[in-house]
């Protein structure tokens, strides 16, 4: 019986570490559901939603040379593979601030506080070294909408930060 599992590999930003990753695990018989990859400061994160039948130790040491030649950290974990049984976004968050510790804390309490669901979040920092600026932008659901969601965000918000928060159109039908 197959089984979905969660595959989080990170390391070093390299060429080919997807096209070899997904070679391993098609050669396995291995399934990929959802995938999440990101670079962030020069590393690659990927999550891998991965379906397979046999033996999870099996399915690491298939991988193990690609692991190897890429000096690459891997994390698998049996989950529940409930594809397409997910939120659709309907709201869009972007912050802006002067970078200092706890933007981040700060916001994500208030949109907690507010039943805000966040489905995906990015942060950069973007400026000068000499004058960084935080850039965080959230897409979430939440039952309550943007005229009553702002105010609320806005006031629990640390000065010097810039809050934009609009609806999603997402065209379904």
């Amino acid at each position: 019986m197959k089984q979905w599992y969660m595959l989080t590999l990170v390391g070093e930003d390299r060429a080919g570490i997807v096209a070899a990753v997904t070679r391993e695990l098609f050669n396995c018989g291995s399934n990929l559901g959802e995938a999440a990859m990101v670079r962030l400061g020069g590393n690659f994160s990927v999550m891998l939603m991965v379906e397979y039948g046999g033996d999870p130790e099996l399915l690491q040491q298939a991988l193990s040379g690609v692991i190897e030649r890429f000096s690459l950290n891997l994390h698998l974990m049996q989950i529940s593979g409930e594809l397409h049984h997910h939120l659709e976004p309907n709201l869009q968050l972007t912050v802006y601030g002067a970078d200092r510790t706890g933007i981040v804390a700060e916001v994500t309490a208030a949109l907690a506080e507010n039943g805000f669901h966040i489905l995906d979040m990015r942060t950069d920092v973007a400026g000068s070294s000499s004058e960084p600026i935080y850039v965080m932008q959230i897409e979430g659901f939440c039952s309550l909408g943007v005229a009553e969601l702002l105010p609320r965000l806005k006031a629990a918000a640390a000065q010097q930060v810039e809050i934009a928060l609009r609806e999603i159109d997402l065209m379904i039908g």
